[in-house]
């Protein structure tokens, strides 16, 4: 904010009570207005309602709108190309070079913006392994991203730890501030520029909160591999005999929902990591899509939509009552909650499990053809963990429209990955074998047809092939190869009809059926074709055939 006259403002006088000795100015920002340093939710919120920057909702949570982005910007982000990390990118599509030159001048434009300005700052840690973690630092001009931040990441807790607390990498987050592609060579006004050398991340001109957190998971995705850590776009949970399992997936796949399970523990939603000591969450919350959420199938995650603490981003809702709308998708799909992992009920505090014994793929086939569970060998994991297919759901990112998109994103998570994707595979492959983990296909798309003439497979079937799953059952029925794709689909599964498994008895036109299915592995062959310099010729071979 902007604060011209000089007002005080509801938290001024304890902005610098838990002041890290490290400072703003060791970033080069100076001249600034005031810095509040690791205000806790309750003081957030007197300053979000002070500079009226959200609505605070029924029952406590914030209600925040994020402007013109309402999802994540992909085409606007780029990796500064320097000595040190030059020969080790994925140079491309997602990891688009950005000059040294032209980002000291953009910070320098950010530096002059933010003078007589206020701005937020947490100290905060991203891991829960003690090992493992990293130190970042997240400034943000908006007291409710500056919330957001610690929302989901693991904050300090003490005010020696925050005193002592020297960030490995700083994000600055100035939705106000508008990059010049004339000036600044960015694709648009809009930015996330990541410096490894400068150890920072810069982003402007939006306010969509999913730009910190993906940040965030970006930076370990790099800097992890390095050290033998495997960095994961997946959720995590654990069951009553200490049996982790891990849901990979995009956006819109279910792995928030189908984590969130009642009856296992939840390690988290979203990022987390795979060492030699097992599996820990890279976050301190989760960040679920929440349009049309049921309060009867996903009954956790719909109470955390009515709790304080908890940041709503672009749902429409009533001025009157404050009530919420889950169901009016009028400013976006891509409705959001952000809120504490504790406030599911069933959330593991150390945020940590053992080795994985169950490892699923999420996609969700807008086709209507994939099978609803298919058992995988370690190298077909590995070809469709690189192959990464699945439908872009709309509101996720910008550009989509109502329809489901068909796309492969490459180590389920595209955007975030800075190496090349086998030097990912690799990695995970090598933890598979290692302990001895079972792998599973599941689609949780469309069945009966193609989106628009099939419907939605249920989650109550969902659920019921996963818990057979991990709990061991589907390791004990029948199997039949399938003549495309090569995997193993099982023929029955307690609790889900048999007609379910089998996605051609759903449709009325089994020649409809099969040329979909043939095109669609061609579409994977084709894709595939962007890695097989990079891999061994049995990744390669454990594909579908044409």
């Amino acid at each position: 904010m902007n604060n011209l006259l000089n007002i005080k403002t509801p938290c001024e006088g304890q902005a610098l009570a838990q002041k890290a000795f490290y400072g703003i100015e060791n970033h080069g920002l100076a001249n600034l207005r005031q810095v509040y340093w690791n205000l806790p939710t309750e003081a957030l919120y007197e300053e979000i309602a002070f500079r009226g920057e959200a609505k605070i909702t029924h029952m406590g949570p914030i209600l925040a709108w994020t402007g013109k982005h309402t999802a994540r910007s992909a085409n606007d982000k780029f990796v500064v190309k320097e000595g040190t990390t030059e020969d080790k990118i994925w140079w491309g599509e997602y990891n688009r070079p950005f000059s040294e030159d032209k980002f000291n001048d953009l910070f320098n434009r950010m530096q002059g913006y933010l003078q007589g300005r206020d701005v937020f700052v947490q100290d905060c840690y991203a891991g829960a392994d003690p090992n493992y973690r990293m130190p970042i630092r997240v400034i943000t001009e908006l007291a409710w991203h500056s919330h957001f931040a610690r929302n989901m990441f693991i904050p300090t807790k003490t005010l020696n730890e925050m005193q002592r607390h020297v960030p490995d990498f700083t994000i600055l987050a100035l939705p106000g501030f508008k990059g010049i592609p004339q000036i600044d060579g960015t694709a648009s006004n809009t930015f996330i520029v990541l410096n490894f050398a400068a150890k920072m991340c810069i982003i402007g001109t939006t306010a969509y909160a999913g730009e910190i957190k993906k940040s965030v998971f970006s930076i370990l995705n790099y800097l992890l591999p390095l050290q033998g850590v495997m960095p994961m776009h997946c959720s995590a949970n654990i069951g009553p005999k200490g049996d982790t399992a891990l849901f990979f997936g995009l956006s819109g796949t279910g792995k928030t929902t189908l984590s969130a399970d009642p009856g296992r523990g939840l390690i988290g939603d979203d990022e987390h990591g795979w060492s030699d000591d097992g599996i820990y969450n890279f976050e301190a919350g989760c960040y679920a899509k929440v349009i049309a959420l049921s309060p009867s199938a996903e009954p956790q995650i719909y109470a955390c939509t009515q709790k304080f603490g908890t940041i709503l981003e672009n749902v429409p809702f009533d001025p009157v009552t404050r009530r919420i709308d889950l169901d009016d998708e009028s400013i976006t799909e891509n409705t959001r909650c952000s809120y504490p992992m504790e406030y599911i009920d069933n959330a593991v505090p150390e945020k940590m499990g053992g080795h994985p014994k169950n490892i699923i793929l999420l996609t969700c086939d807008a086709s209507g053809v994939m099978p609803p569970i298919a058992k995988l060998t370690p190298d077909q994991a590995l070809y469709q963990f690189i192959s990464g297919y699945t439908s872009k759901i709309a509101g996720t990112e910008v550009g989509l429209g109502k329809e489901p998109e068909m796309t492969f994103s490459t180590c389920f998570g595209g955007p975030f990955m800075v190496h090349h994707p086998y030097f990912y595979g690799d990695l995970l492959k090598r933890k598979i074998l290692k302990h001895d983990a079972h792998c599973w296909l599941v689609n949780t798309g469309w069945v009966g047809g193609k989106y628009g003439i099939g419907k939605r497979i249920s989650i109550k079937y969902t659920r019921a092939l996963l818990n057979a799953a991990l709990d061991g059952k589907l390791l004990k029925v029948e199997y039949k190869q399938d003549p495309v794709f090569g995997f193993s689909v099982p023929m029955s599964c307690p609790d889900v009809p048999d007609s379910v498994l089998n996605p051609a008895e759903a449709w009325s036109d089994k020649n409809a059926y099969m040329k979909s299915y043939k095109e669609l592995a061609s579409r994977y062959i084709e894709n595939f074709k962007k890695f097989e310099d990079g891999c061994p010729p049995e990744v390669k071979a454990a594909g579908p055939k044409r």
